[in-house]
C-alpha cells in the first residue's frame, strides 16, 4: 500500500517586517517558522536574541531577506509598499496588512493564525483579548468623569492619535481630543500645524508616544501658551512606550489599553 504524501501546509520560513506579527506568532507557539524580524522588535524580548534583524520600517536589507529563502514575508501598511514591490519582483510571496482599527487588528490576527494552521488557537486568544477589552469598557462606565485626552504620536510636527489608539482611549474611559483626525490613516493627515489649537481644546491628560523617541514632558509643559492647559497645570503628562501602543497587534490590545485605563482611573481619583 502506498504511503500518503506528507505536505507541509502554510508558510514555513516567515520574515516579519514589523513587530506585531512576530509577537502574535510567538503567542501562537509558531516562532519556529520565523526566520527574520524587524530591527524595531522588542516584543517578545527574546525574539531579538533568536532571530536575525533584516528590516527597519521603511527600509529593508533585500539581499539578507532573500538569503533567508522565505516562503512568506509579512508587512504592514503603504509605508512598506516599496519593500514589498522589490521582494515581489524577486519572486517572494508577500502579504501586507493595513489594519488601522481594533476590528482590523483582530482580522489581521485571525488571518495570520489561519495561515499557520492555528485558527482555533487564534480564535481562542482573540476571544480572551476581546473579553478583556469589554471588561475595561465596563469598568470605565463606573468612572465619574471622562477626561479629554490628547495623544501625541510625534512632537515636531504634532501628530495626533491613529484610529486604533483613539478607539482604545474611548474603551479606557477617555475622549480623544482630535477624533476627526483619527480616521485619517496616514500620519501626514493627522498633523496639527497650530499648537494653539491643542491648547484651545484644553486636554485633561496628555499622553506621548513619540514613535520610539523618549517622551519629554518638560518640553511639552514649556510650549508657549500651554501653561493654562489642564494637563500641564495639574501635571497629567504621561508616556506609553510605542511598542506597547503604536504596534497594531496584541500589545496595543493588552498592555497599551491597560496603561490607558490606569491613567484615566488615577486621574479620576485625583479629582
Amino acid at each position: 500500500m502506498t504511503e500518503p504524501v506528507a505536505f507541509s501546509l502554510g508558510p514555513q520560513r516567515i520574515v516579519c517586517m514589523t513587530e506585531e506579527t512576530t509577537e502574535w506568532l510567538y503567542l501562537l507557539g509558531q516562532e519556529h517558522r520565523i526566520v527574520g524580524i524587524s530591527g524595531y522588535t522588542v516584543r517578545p524580548r527574546r525574539a531579538r536574541d533568536e532571530k536575525p534583524r533584516v528590516s527597519a520600517f521603511t527600509s529593508a536589507k533585500i539581499d539578507k531577506i532573500l538569503a533567508l529563502q522565505p516562503d512568506c514575508v509579512l508587512g504592514f501598511s503603504d509605508m512598506q509598499a516599496d519593500i514589498a514591490a522589490a521582494l515581489i519582483r524577486q519572486g517572494v510571496q508577500v502579504t501586507v496588512f493595513n489594519q488601522r482599527s481594533i476590528d482590523e487588528i483582530f482580522s489581521m490576527m485571525y488571518q495570520v493564525a489561519a495561515m499557520v494552521g492555528q485558527s482555533a488557537l487564534g480564535l481562542e486568544k482573540i476571544g480572551i483579548m476581546q473579553q478583556q477589552l469589554a471588561d475595561i469598557a465596563e469598568a470605565a462606565t463606573g468612572l465619574a468623569r471622562r477626561p479629554k485626552i490628547f495623544f501625541e504620536e510625534w512632537d515636531e510636527p504634532h501628530i495626533s492619535a491613529i484610529r486604533w489608539v483613539s478607539e482604545l482611549i474611548g474603551i479606557a474611559g477617555g475622549d480623544d481630543c482630535f477624533p476627526e483626525l483619527a480616521v485619517q490613516s496616514l500620519g501626514r493627515n493627522r498633523i496639527i500645524a497650530d499648537s494653539a489649537e491643542i491648547a484651545r481644546r484644553n486636554p485633561d491628560i496628555i499622553i506621548g508616544s513619540w514613535c520610539g523617541k523618549k517622551f519629554r514632558p518638560e518640553k511639552v509643559a514649556a510650549r508657549p501658551g500651554w501653561e493654562n492647559v489642564n494637563a500641564v497645570k495639574y501635571q497629567q503628562l504621561f508616556e506609553i512606550k510605542s511598542a506597547d501602543i503604536l504596534q497594531p497587534g496584541p500589545a496595543a490590545l493588552t498592555d497599551g489599553v491597560s496603561q490607558l485605563h490606569r491613567i484615566v482611573t488615577d486621574w479620576n481619583k485625583s479629582q
